[in-house]
Protein backbone atom coordinates (compact mmCIF):
# COMPACT_ATOMS: atom_id res chain seq x y z
CA UNK A 1 0.00 0.00 0.00
CA UNK A 2 2.86 2.39 0.83
CA UNK A 3 4.49 1.70 -2.53
CA UNK A 4 1.28 2.52 -4.36
CA UNK A 5 0.88 5.80 -2.48
CA UNK A 6 4.52 6.67 -3.14
CA UNK A 7 4.07 5.98 -6.85
CA UNK A 8 0.92 8.12 -6.99
CA UNK A 9 2.71 10.92 -5.16
CA UNK A 10 5.66 10.81 -7.57
CA UNK A 11 3.32 10.76 -10.54
CA UNK A 12 1.40 13.78 -9.23
CA UNK A 13 4.69 15.70 -8.82
CA UNK A 14 5.63 14.99 -12.41
CA UNK A 15 2.41 16.65 -13.56
CA UNK A 16 3.66 19.98 -12.19
CA UNK A 17 7.13 19.83 -13.69
CA UNK A 18 8.64 22.82 -15.54
CA UNK A 19 8.00 21.04 -18.84
CA UNK A 20 4.42 22.32 -18.65
CA UNK A 21 5.73 25.80 -19.38
CA UNK A 22 7.08 24.66 -22.75
CA UNK A 23 5.13 24.89 -25.97
CA UNK A 24 4.98 22.26 -28.76
CA UNK A 25 8.47 23.14 -30.05
CA UNK A 26 9.93 22.75 -26.57
CA UNK A 27 10.63 26.49 -26.18
CA UNK A 28 9.97 28.05 -22.80
CA UNK A 29 7.19 30.61 -22.95
CA UNK A 30 8.06 32.52 -19.77
CA UNK A 31 11.64 32.91 -18.67
CA UNK A 32 11.14 35.49 -15.94
CA UNK A 33 14.25 37.42 -15.00
CA UNK A 34 14.96 40.34 -12.68
CA UNK A 35 17.03 43.30 -13.79
CA UNK A 36 18.50 45.28 -10.89
CA UNK A 37 19.18 48.96 -11.48
CA UNK A 38 22.65 49.44 -10.04
CA UNK A 39 23.75 51.49 -8.19
CA UNK A 40 20.82 52.51 -5.99
CA UNK A 41 18.91 55.60 -7.06
CA UNK A 42 19.50 58.54 -4.71
CA UNK A 43 17.51 61.68 -5.46
CA UNK A 44 15.61 64.58 -3.88
CA UNK A 45 11.92 65.06 -3.30
CA UNK A 46 9.89 68.16 -2.44
CA UNK A 47 10.03 68.96 1.27
CA UNK A 48 8.48 71.91 3.10
CA UNK A 49 10.97 74.30 4.69
CA UNK A 50 14.65 74.92 4.09
CA UNK A 51 15.74 71.28 4.25
CA UNK A 52 16.04 68.97 1.29
CA UNK A 53 14.42 65.55 1.32
CA UNK A 54 16.40 62.57 0.06
CA UNK A 55 15.22 59.16 -1.01
CA UNK A 56 17.36 56.10 -1.73
CA UNK A 57 15.74 53.22 -3.56
CA UNK A 58 16.79 49.93 -5.12
CA UNK A 59 14.68 48.95 -8.09
CA UNK A 60 14.20 45.47 -9.56
CA UNK A 61 12.47 45.13 -12.93
CA UNK A 62 10.84 41.82 -13.83
CA UNK A 63 10.87 40.85 -17.50
CA UNK A 64 9.55 37.89 -19.46
CA UNK A 65 12.58 36.88 -21.50
CA UNK A 66 16.30 37.20 -22.10
CA UNK A 67 15.69 39.57 -25.02
CA UNK A 68 13.65 41.89 -22.75
CA UNK A 69 16.46 41.75 -20.19
CA UNK A 70 18.98 42.83 -22.85
CA UNK A 71 16.62 45.62 -23.91
CA UNK A 72 16.65 46.96 -20.32
CA UNK A 73 20.45 46.83 -20.27
CA UNK A 74 20.58 49.03 -23.38
CA UNK A 75 18.03 51.53 -22.03
CA UNK A 76 19.07 51.65 -18.36
CA UNK A 77 20.01 55.37 -18.43
CA UNK A 78 16.54 56.31 -19.74
CA UNK A 79 14.86 54.14 -17.10
CA UNK A 80 16.93 55.66 -14.26
CA UNK A 81 16.23 59.18 -15.51
CA UNK A 82 12.47 58.60 -15.63
CA UNK A 83 12.35 57.17 -12.09
CA UNK A 84 14.45 60.07 -10.78
CA UNK A 85 12.08 62.54 -12.48
CA UNK A 86 9.03 60.89 -10.95
CA UNK A 87 10.49 61.05 -7.43
CA UNK A 88 11.51 64.68 -7.98
CA UNK A 89 7.85 65.55 -8.53
CA UNK A 90 6.67 63.95 -5.24
CA UNK A 91 6.13 65.78 -1.97
CA UNK A 92 7.14 64.60 1.50
CA UNK A 93 3.72 63.22 2.42
CA UNK A 94 3.59 61.03 -0.67
CA UNK A 95 7.13 59.70 -0.22
CA UNK A 96 6.55 58.78 3.43
CA UNK A 97 3.06 57.26 3.04
CA UNK A 98 2.89 53.51 2.42
CA UNK A 99 -0.26 53.76 0.29
CA UNK A 100 1.17 56.63 -1.76
CA UNK A 101 4.43 54.70 -2.16
CA UNK A 102 2.46 51.99 -3.93
CA UNK A 103 0.95 54.62 -6.25
CA UNK A 104 4.44 55.97 -6.98
CA UNK A 105 5.61 52.43 -7.78
CA UNK A 106 2.71 51.91 -10.19
CA UNK A 107 3.35 55.33 -11.75
CA UNK A 108 7.01 54.39 -12.28
CA UNK A 109 6.04 51.07 -13.88
CA UNK A 110 3.56 52.69 -16.23
CA UNK A 111 5.79 55.62 -17.22
CA UNK A 112 8.90 53.49 -17.77
CA UNK A 113 6.94 51.03 -19.91
CA UNK A 114 5.46 53.92 -21.93
CA UNK A 115 8.94 55.38 -22.40
CA UNK A 116 10.28 52.02 -23.59
CA UNK A 117 7.28 51.60 -25.88
CA UNK A 118 8.08 54.95 -27.51
CA UNK A 119 11.72 53.86 -27.99
CA UNK A 120 11.33 50.18 -28.91
CA UNK A 121 7.67 49.45 -29.65
CA UNK A 122 7.34 47.03 -26.69
CA UNK A 123 6.40 47.23 -23.02
CA UNK A 124 8.85 44.68 -21.60
CA UNK A 125 8.52 45.30 -17.85
CA UNK A 126 6.00 43.04 -16.13
CA UNK A 127 6.67 44.31 -12.60
CA UNK A 128 8.67 47.05 -10.91
CA UNK A 129 9.66 46.43 -7.30
CA UNK A 130 11.26 48.72 -4.73
CA UNK A 131 13.56 46.37 -2.81
CA UNK A 132 15.03 49.18 -0.72
CA UNK A 133 13.18 52.38 0.16
CA UNK A 134 14.85 54.81 2.52
CA UNK A 135 13.91 58.45 2.97
CA UNK A 136 15.17 61.34 5.06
Amino acid sequence: MKKILLCLFCFSLSLFSPAILADEEGEVKNDYQYFLLEPDIITNYIKIGKRIGFVRISVDLMVNSQSDYELLERHEPLIRDRIISIFGEQNEDKVKSISERELIRKHCLEDVNNLLFAETGTKPIKELIFTKYLYQ
